[in-house]
């Protein structure tokens, strides 16, 4: 009890001010079982609303994470034709100028640029190049590309250094994971370092392990994970804090949080393969209460239906999430926005969201498998696209339906 106490005590004065931030990771061949590439984006954001869509670029088509409601040229997360794929995390410890905030938050323009027009990670450094300064930007952006390619890039204002995830002095164990602030900048300034250091030891513990990295286990146990560092507290580990507290915790420095939107994880390919054998996994809306569900572009405009949507229009995937996600967050008064229902989401008594969506999603991956190795091959086959969107979708829907 007296652990519960302290451990309340200390969550009251952790508030702090990185809301709108996220969490990310680049995993190159080295560290994966197949030997490809992964890049995965835990998404923090304002906007709850959030869909996939299929974009035609001016060089390359590609699909996208897009916010639902805006009419712009916007990406947050995404994999064109030719195997180019990019991702973003804000940064706090590189501008430190008079830049008026109108010309500032350009991140998702420049992804959505780099989409259409990048095949290459040095293609991605002359797009910068091109671009006149300052940027209007403060981020670490990570780039995967068909051809071995791993790096990120920490840009500023006025300038960028690029951190390449292939150097085995930079990533002895073939990874490297990013929060809110760069590498290269202003010491001990930025946001994250909490949600960093705990996405650090949730990778490093798994070093080694069988398997290694799949989107599969970073979904299960890194964006839904709900371990702190700082208090090495976890929240689904404990079993004193689920059976003698009240369930109810504040939303604070775990990974997936109220501001929590979306997560990817960009399954790339080795080099000399086809690029549009690239998946892009996607969880629409509140992780912890929603399934990862696979897009290809190799599909062309033929998206799953329950991913996507038309003008401001939201996806049903994340509408489904969000129903749950107003369960687990329903208090609207005072500082009560601050507080969750963690018991609906994980308890003793395996009832929790969490709990009964993860066999589903463990169908979804073995129903996704089977398509892969039967498909990867061949050219594209509407008839078979389809009938994995359906039998995916048909899981997803036998189970929200039971909430």
């Amino acid at each position: 009890m007296r652990k519960i106490i302290a451990l309340i005590g200390i969550f009251t004065i952790l508030f702090a001010t990185d809301v709108y931030c996220c969490t990310s990771a680049i995993i190159t061949g080295k560290a994966t079982p197949d030997g490809r590439p992964l890049m995965w984006k835990h998404r923090d954001t304002g906007e709850d609303n959030n869909r996939v869509d299929y974009i035609k670029g001016p060089k390359y088509n590609f699909i996208a994470l897009i916010n639902s409601p805006d009419m712009v040229p916007e990406a947050w997360c995404g994999t064109n034709e030719v195997g180019f794929s990019i991702m973003n995390t804000a940064s706090y410890n590189l501008n430190y100028d008079d830049v008026p905030s109108e010309q500032m938050d350009r991140e998702g323009a420049v992804m959505y640029d780099a989409l259409g027009k990048c095949k290459t990670l040095e293609d991605f450094e002359k797009l910068l190049k091109s671009y006149k300064k300052p940027y209007g930007v403060e981020g670490n952006f990570g780039v995967i590309d068909a051809y071995g390619g791993a790096a990120y890039y920490e840009v500023g204002n006025y300038g960028w250094k690029k951190v390449d995830v292939n150097d085995p002095v930079i990533a002895p164990q073939g990874y490297l994971v990013y929060s809110n602030h760069s590498y290269g900048g202003k010491l001990n300034d930025g946001s994250g370092y909490v949600r960093y250091t705990t996405a650090e030891s949730l990778f490093k513990g798994h070093i080694g392990r069988a398997g290694e990295f799949t989107p599969k286990w970073i979904f299960q146990n890194v964006s839904r994970s709900y371990y702190n560092s700082l208090l090495d507290l976890d929240l689904v580990k404990d079993n004193d804090l689920l059976q003698k507290g009240s369930g109810w915790f504040i939303d604070q420095d775990f990974i997936p949080r109220k501001s929590s939107a979306s997560s990817m994880v960009i399954a790339g390919v080795k080099e000399g393969e086809n690029p549009l054998n690239t998946v892009m996994w996607t969880i629409l809306g509140y992780p912890p209460v929603s399934v990862a569900v696979p897009t290809f572009v190799k599909a062309g405009e033929n998206q799953p239906s329950f991913m996507t949507g038309k003008e401001k229009e939201n996806s049903l995937m994340c509408d489904m999430a969000l129903e749950l996600k107003a369960k687990v967050f329903p208090i609207k008064r005072g500082n009560g926005e601050k507080y969750f229902n963690f018991n609906l989401i994980y308890n003793p008594e395996g009832t929790g969201y969490m709990q009964q969506l993860r066999p589903v999603e463990d169908a979804i991956f073995e129903i996704t498998e089977k398509f892969v190795k039967e498909n990867n091959d061949k050219d594209y086959n509407k008839q078979a696209f389809d009938n994995l969107y359906n039998e995916i979708f048909k899981e997803i829907e036998t189970a929200y339906n039971k909430f």
